[in-house]
This record gives C-alpha cells, structure tokens and sequence, in this order.
C-alpha cells in the first residue's frame, strides 16, 4: 500500500501539538478542564471568534460534541432536524436517537441543509402528537465536501431564528470549510447558537471545543458533560493542543495544506475528464470511476466508496489531511493517468 486516502485523522499529531503536550504533561495542573491550558485556550477561542461572552469546553471527538449539545440543548420531546447525509444522522450509530431526540432528516442540496428544508419538517411537525423540531443541524463542511457561504448560513440563521429553532453547527472539519469559503469564526459566532471547532480531523491527537453562544443554552452544561462521561480528567490534554493550535495561527496553516494538496488530485482527475459526485472545494473530494479503474487503484492506495452512480462506475472518496505529502499526491495522479492511457 502506497498510501491511504480514507480519512485525515489516520496520522498522530502535528509536532508543535506533541511539543506543548510534552511541555504541559511536565507539570502539574487543575483537573477537569479547570487547568491553565484549558483557560487560555478558550480564551484564545473567544479572541478569534471575537466574542468574550461566549463559554467553551473541550472534549475528546465529535460525535462526544453531538451527543452531549444536543442532550444538553433539547427537552425530552423536542427533536433536531438535519440534511439526509447529516452526520447525527447516518454515521454516529444512532447516538441522538439513544439520548432520547429524534434526528428529523430531510432532502439536502449538495449535502447541505437548506430553509426550505427546514420548513418542510416543521410543516410534517404541526402538533403535539409528533416531536417538536427544535434545533436545526448542520455540518461544515458537509458528509460531501461541500461548504456553507456566509450568505447561506445567514438565511439558515433567519430561519431559525423566525421558527424559534437553535442553529447549532458541527465542526468537525471547520478548518478546511473556513479556508475555502467566504465564512469567518467571527460569522459564525454571530449567526449560530452553538458551533464546534474541531481539531482531531486538523492536526490534533483528539479534541474538540464546544462554543457556545446563546447565553440560554449555558447554565448546566458543565453537569451534563460529566453525566454523559465527556469531561476528561486531564483536560490539559485537550487544552495544551488547541493553544498550539490557534496562537500563530497553526489551524489555518494545516487546513490550508490539506485544502492544497486535495487541489492537486482535482486538478490531476480533471485532466482525465473525471467527473464528481459534488462540488467539493475542501479536503474530501468524491471522483467518478470506473470499477475496474477503482479496483486497479485499490491495489496501491487506500480509499472509500461512496456510492454506485450507474452499472459500471461508483463514487469515491479521497480525503487528504495536514500531513499528506505533496510527492504521494502527485504518485497518485500519475498512476491514474498511466492507467487512464491504458
């Protein structure tokens, strides 16, 4: 196997983050994400995102991150709503159903969830003998690599806030949607309720940092991160990480080279006349082959299908991180074009 394209989480950690994690396991620190790591992360957060009113926690992964908000957010009838490729509602095992909240998915366009989407729910959702939708989901970017403008998440956030919904956003690859959009941390600060930042799929050995922005959804948090096992003793773990992170800058600089070198493979399958399975402008990218083509590929590189498009050709995904090197993507588009003159 040459290399595996299958996610952006297979490497450990980028050194400056194993370095600070050297540095503050050296020392002792407060428990239970009380520590001075913790602190000024979250203060470094709440720089960025240009709000000092908004609380933040750590935690381990993203699924953790959804399970534990959305616990936290809905009452016991309330439900989410989300696009059919939503991550709570496909690839997280059932994780909101089992806290008790119904996932309400609906037709999404390019992955991505829409007002009239929305809308549609709530008009499926008249009364009190169904659940009743209350917070709106959406992932950035999406299940399909596609990112969220700062004029569709504003329509989003009118939506919500006209039906009395939460917009909450999942971030598990925030980095690489905010370096290929128009979308800064400060506009989501300001047009969602909650959000996370997420760092196990940009550089970090795990972790990811709950903000939340509406002061509604803060009291008690904190109780229902530690009923629902996701407040982490040694929090520096996570805390060291994300200031390595965003003190110079390291989050966006990692994005942006996963970003680059997914570039470079679209660049070399356009060459080919590939076509894609979305409009993908961030680190996962879903060509169009063939199946013996895929089958030959699968030999020397590692990647997911996605999805049969007719008899003879599927989707596939390759996804690269912060630690693909350029020399393996371009092996890769060489191969592919050797294969392609065949």
């Amino acid at each position: 196997m040459k290399y595996s394209f299958q996610n952006d989480y297979s490497e450990g950690a980028h050194p400056k983050l194993l370095e600070a994690l050297r540095q503050a396991g050296s020392k002792q620190n407060a428990a239970y994400g009380n520590d001075v790591h913790c602190k000024h992360a979250a203060d470094l957060l709440r720089k960025e995102i240009g709000r000092e009113d908004v609380d933040v926690h750590f935690l381990e992964g993203g699924t953790q991150v959804n399970l534990t908000a959305l616990t936290a957010f809905l009452r016991p009838h309330e439900a989410a709503i989300a696009a059919e490729t939503g991550h709570i509602a496909g690839h997280e095992s059932g994780s909101i159903e089992a806290t008790g909240h119904k996932v309400c998915t609906t037709p999404g366009v390019n992955g991505k969830l829409t007002p009239e989407g929305i809308l549609r729910v709530l008009a499926e959702h008249p009364d009190e003998h169904m659940v009743k939708p209350k917070l709106a989901y959406l992932s950035n970017s999406s299940e399909c690599g596609t990112v969220y403008s700062k004029a569709e998440l504003a329509a989003l956030n009118r939506c919500c806030q006209e039906n009395g919904l939460y917009l909450y956003m999942d971030g598990a690859r925030l980095g690489s949607a905010l370096c290929a959009s128009d979308l800064t941390m400060q506009d989501i600060g300001a047009l969602t309720d909650a959000f996370y930042v997420g760092g196990t799929k940009n550089g970090a050995l795990l972790g990811e940092a709950l903000v939340i922005c509406n002061d509604a959804l803060k009291p008690d948090f904190r109780y229902i991160l530690k009923q629902r096992g996701g407040m982490l003793a040694k929090g520096l773990v996570l805390g060291a990480q994300f200031e390595a992170l965003f003190e110079d800058g390291l989050y966006y600089k990692l994005a942006e080279h996963a970003n680059r070198m997914a570039d470079l493979l679209r660049e070399g399958l356009r060459a080919v006349d590939c076509a894609f399975f979305s409009d993908s402008p961030t680190n996962q990218i879903f060509p169009i082959l063939s199946d013996s083509l895929i089958e030959t590929l699968a030999q020397d590189y590692a990647f997911e299908t996605w999805g049969r498009v007719d008899a003879g050709h599927q989707a596939i995904r390759l996804v690269t991180s912060w630690a693909t090197p350029e020399e393996v993507v371009q092996e890769f588009v060489q191969d592919l074009h050797r294969l392609c003159a065949k």
